[in-house]
């Protein structure tokens, strides 16, 4: 029989260093730690797939650990320290069984199955995400504080094979700050999107002579730090540092819809591949499911935690899924011997009272209301 982690539905790091894992149909949560017990220097900074069938998880700690999760026995088995550069990890990623780990001093390494040794190259400074091509594994995207998009090619890493070019100089011929917190690569295409700490979404598209962006729209008052591609990938949904989470239409380049019942920064974000749903998480410890067609806020689980990343299972038909139907019959069966075991408590009838003689009728004088009570009638 599989484990119950095999059927949860999002799985989300929290900032305590646990690894939940939620199943939306139950509303319940599982915790899963590595070393038993609570510890902050081993927070989740980032997750990922560990194989294309959902059933390994790599997580990022903050200790720079990188630790192995097994959906199918519910546990983690492995851990590997991968030191170097400085600050937390800020993306993982796997190629033909290596593991791809980049800090936010910039340093990006290849590690080699069965090797302690690693290839290693330096994208920048100030880096806020890394994100992997899903058509071309090889290929990963970077981009981050004063340090602007770039893709790279990990078999050929001495130079990218696209570096962005910052905007014109704004209305008052002032230089424009790059700060690209978030990015995903556009199916179909080699198309590139981008939400930066300064409230745009931009396109790049590498295949076309100018670096810079191709589409730009502003959107809210709060930096942008999470975006995920909707289904069919005409749009994108951003989360913002307030709380706001918004879906952005990438062909006319305007808001299409806002998604309400948010009360704290959104740390991410992620679209469903096949179906119109969206699950987020973020600072107010609340775990969410929004249906992008109609807006509707269909789960929403308290985890007790600040989350910080998450993963959604690519499950289609979550409502019609029966993990364990030898369980449910059985506790059927109980449910029936508990009523049929009950004692029935019958329900005597209230004595019925005096008609009231109504309006017109002569009422009793007092001498007759006291023989009343003296006989223990009621008037």
């Amino acid at each position: 029989m599989a484990s119950p982690a095999r059927w949860n539905h999002v799985w989300v790091g929290a900032e305590t260093g646990i690894l939940k894992g939620v199943n939306l149909q139950k509303k319940q949560a599982t915790n899963y730690t590595a070393s038993g017990a609570l510890r902050r220097d081993e927070g989740v900074c980032t997750m990922c797939w560990g194989d294309p069938f959902e059933s390994e998880i790599l997580v990022g700690c903050l200790d720079r650990s990188v630790k192995l999760f097994s959906t199918e026995k519910g546990k983690f088995t492995e851990s590997r320290l991968c030191p170097g550069g400085e600050g937390p990890f800020c993306g993982l990623a796997v190629q033909d069984g290596s593991l791809i780990t980049c800090v936010e001093s910039g340093l990006l390494k290849v590690w080699r199955e069965d090797s302690s040794e690693a290839a290693e190259l330096q994208v920048g400074p100030g880096v806020c995400r890394m994100r992997q091509n899903p058509a071309r594994p090889q290929c990963v995207g970077t981009g981050g504080k004063e340090n602007a998009l770039k893709v790279w090619d990990l078999q050929q890493p001495q130079e990218p094979i696209f570096r962005a070019k910052n905007v014109r100089h704004d209305w008052l011929n002032l230089r424009v700050p790059v700060w690209d917190r978030d990015l995903q690569f556009l199916p179909g295409s080699e198309k590139i999107v981008t939400c930066t700490g300064h409230r745009q979404v931009r396109v790049y598209d590498p295949s076309s002579p100018q670096r810079r962006p191709v589409l730009e729209v502003t959107h809210g008052e709060h930096p942008l730090t999470a975006l995920s591609l909707a289904p069919g990938a005409n749009s994108v949904v951003v989360g913002s540092a307030r709380g706001d989470v918004a879906v952005i239409d990438l062909r006319q380049g305007r808001l299409l819809k806002c998604l309400k019942g948010f009360a704290g920064a959104v740390r991410g974000v992620q679209c469903h591949p096949t179906r119109p749903l969206v699950a987020s998480c973020g600072l107010d410890r609340f775990l969410r499911l929004h249906g992008l067609d109609d807006k509707r806020l269909q789960h929403k689980v308290y985890l007790k935690s600040r989350l910080n990343c998450l993963l959604l299972t690519s499950l289609e038909a979550w409502e019609d899924e029966d993990p364990d139907p030898a369980k449910a019959e059985e506790v059927k069966e109980e449910e029936d011997e508990l009523w049929a075991h009950m004692e029935t408590v019958r329900v005597h009838p209230a004595p019925k009272r005096a008609a009231d003689p109504g309006p017109g009728a002569p009422r009793p004088g007092a001498r007759a209301l006291k023989k009343q009570k003296r006989a223990g009638a009621g008037p």
